[in-house]
């Protein structure tokens, strides 16, 4: 990697303001996911070792919590200010170990900036209550106060962005954080560190853990000392996060799988239709959690919206995601790409018809090309499970209930989009569907001013918005009597 500051690339894990590597010195290997070549290193730790981190947090915790909001906000627009300053040389890090396009990189760095710049300044605003008492002899007031020692889990679709979504209201309110980031993207994670530490984020109040997630998971899970655990992944190991966390009863937020329709009526501008479309479905290659999924065209007009749809996908060039020209960039390993095969092999071999991609690039078996396949039927796996490539089953349907029906009809609840100039039918839509969140006429809903998560088995708690910082802090009631 050609970084202007080259020593933002750390291969060490980040234990209370020191870079440290397991005493075992046992390491786990990164690789560019577009070209197979190494990358560098990250230390495996031990149990213990996560154990200790978990310590330098428990001992930083009181004393980052007795700041003022405002004392904590300035070091967190400093750091922010240091990630504007070295937006590039992140993006190139992202790149290098995700693969997705370079544009999308810098994208996520100032979207994952704007959740430190916001949350920086909503902690202010963390209010209490004073309740009007029916005893003239009593007082009620209500404190909001920090949760305590948090640790987040987080995913490598959004290995910048997931992480900042989590830490930011956490630091903001008073809490610190041990992040865990996934072993095929850690080192967004811990540049993000290494810009803490400049900010001046005192010992103890950030640490990035790196390792097997299975053995740092059990420690973070089973710790009484830490409060709160914040985790972007599948619905199945949160589900097993759910279960490990039982036994001390932590608060939890769980942003889990999606299986998002995207609902295109008769009344709908198909040509914004189309562009939302392209936005949500091939962005990250189709690697995110409320990309649309499934896309519900009217019978009346499919054939148009097909043709343009398709046109459009045609023109979309696949590649490193380092050249300028990439707009779609790899897969992040090879199961991803044997999974993406077998569900396309699935539909077609059940009656899809494929109408353009279908295959890897001729040259980087890791970069899908993207797909449109049409006559899509319940019985095909890719109409129920989560496609995460890019992939766009296109279904057709006849009437708003039927297409109603059909988007419910899962047990995730993350994110949903539908086209409409109606606005009748827009209140009727937007209540119906069973989903955390309801976007229209649109491809992109994620913004730090707004509560993003899911219901049903898409998980439960926010991220953003003032919700968001809810999730760090605990409703303390207070009742005093006055006579």
């Amino acid at each position: 990697m050609k970084l202007s500051n080259p020593t933002l690339f750390h291969e060490h894990a980040l234990i209370n303001n020191t870079w440290q590597s397991a005493k075992s010195a046992n390491t786990i290997d990164v690789f560019n996911p577009f070209n197979d070549e190494k990358i560098g290193t990250i230390p495996d730790l031990s149990a213990d070792e996560v154990a200790e981190a978990i310590g330098f947090a428990d001992d930083a915790q009181k004393s980052w919590a007795s700041l003022t909001a405002n004392e904590r906000a300035v070091i967190l627009h400093r750091w922010a200010d240091l990630i504007d300053e070295h937006r590039e040389d992140l993006a190139i890090i992202m790149t290098t170990e995700q693969g997705k396009p370079l544009k999308e990189s810098r994208g996520e760095i100032g979207y994952a900036n704007s959740f430190i710049r916001f949350f920086a300044d909503e902690a202010k605003r963390a209010y209490g209550d004073v309740i009007p008492s029916p005893n003239a002899n009593l007082r009620y007031v209500v404190l909001k106060q920090p949760v305590g020692v948090c640790a987040s889990i987080t995913p490598w679709n959004f290995p910048s962005a997931m992480i900042t979504r989590k830490v930011a209201p956490a630091l903001a309110s008073g809490c610190v954080m041990i992040v865990k980031p996934d072993s095929q993207t850690p080192f967004s994670a811990l540049a993000l560190g290494e810009l803490a530490i400049q900010a001046g984020i005192p010992k103890g109040v950030l640490q990035i853990v790196t390792g097997q997630a299975d053995v740092i998971g059990g420690v973070l899970t089973s710790d009484e000392r830490i409060k709160k655990l914040s985790f972007t992944g599948s619905t199945r190991v949160g589900k097993l996060l759910m279960e490990q966390c039982a036994s001390t009863v932590k608060k939890l937020s769980l942003e889990l799988g999606g299986n998002a329709p995207f609902i295109v009526f008769d009344d709908a501008d198909i040509d914004k239709a189309v562009k939302g479309a392209i936005a949500s479905k091939y962005r990250n290659a189709g690697q995110t959690c409320v990309c649309a999924n499934r896309i519900y065209v009217h019978q009346t007009i499919k054939d148009e919206f097909i043709a343009k749809f398709t046109k459009e996908v045609s023109n979309l060039h696949v590649g490193d995601g380092l050249s300028d020209d990439t707009d779609i960039g790899c897969l992040i390993n090879d199961t991803a790409v044997q999974k993406t095969q077998k569900l396309l092999q699935d539909a077609l071999d059940k009656g899809a018809t494929l109408i353009t991609g279908g295959k890897s690039h001729p040259t980087h078996a890791r970069c899908f090309l993207p797909t449109v396949i049409t006559d899509i039927t319940d019985e095909m796996d890719i109409a129920h499970e989560e496609i995460f490539a890019p992939i766009a089953p296109i279904f057709v349907f006849d009437d708003e209930q039927e297409v109603i029906r059909h988007a419910n009809n899962t047990p995730y609840g993350l994110a949903s989009y539908f086209y409409t100039r109606s606005h009748a039918r827009a209140w009727r839509v937007s209540e119906a569907l069973e989903y955390g969140m309801v976007a229209q006429n649109t491809g992109l809903l994620s913004t730090e001013v707004a509560p993003f998560g899911g219901v049903k088995q898409s998980g439960f708690g926010r991220e953003g918005s003032k919700y968001g910082l809810d999730e760090y802090l605990t409703t303390k009631y207070w009742c005093m009597d006055v006579s």
